[in-house]
């Protein structure tokens, strides 16, 4: 019996796991650049800060995959611009949500490697915190507006020619 991941119960996942990824991504930001501004909130924090951001790189490839599965099946969907730059934007994000992991775990561990390692007090120097810290809270403002992008180009795409301001009369939208 072969699964079928790009529907479930007869939806398209991609409408189900944008909003994972509109969770996740903005979530592991937030968390990551609270972790750099205030040590305290990062030990608290602990693993969860880099757990959260794995879950949002995880889920960027499998919802742009069902997208694009999705994007097959809408008409026009390769040819309206609307649904293409939405895929465009779409494609953009898992290279941010990588270097957000990526730097959630740093933000997270080099403190943790530091404090283990009396031989590497060069990983929590006040430097490196600092650059580490920078790149986070970028990447994590490029990666939360991105999101943003993508899910207000989404709606558009979805709603530009779908919407009647009056209810359908049979197949046809009212113009008064």
């Amino acid at each position: 019996m072969m699964i079928n991941v790009n529907e479930f119960n007869g939806l398209p996942t991609h409408i189900l796991l944008i909003h994972l990824v509109v969770i996740a991504v903005p979530l592991a930001a937030v968390i990551t650049v609270v972790s750099v501004l205030w040590p305290a909130a990062r030990r608290r924090l602990g693993v969860t800060t880099p757990i959260v951001a794995l879950l949002a790189l995880v889920c960027v490839p499998i919802t742009t995959h069902a997208g694009t599965w999705l994007q097959a099946r809408v008409f026009h969907g390769f040819s309206n611009p609307l649904i293409v730059r939405h895929a465009q934007l779409g494609d953009q994000l898992l290279p941010w949500t990588a270097g957000l992991f990526l730097l959630a775990a740093l933000v997270w561990g080099l403190p943790v490697l530091a404090a283990r390692s009396g031989s590497a007090p060069a990983l929590g120097s006040v430097g490196v915190r600092i650059a580490v810290g920078v790149l986070a809270v970028a990447v994590a403002v490029v990666a939360t507006v991105q999101v943003y992008r993508i899910g207000d180009s989404g709606a558009k795409a979805a709603w530009s020619s779908n919407f009647c301001a009056q209810p359908y009369v049979g197949d046809t939208c009212p113009t008064t």
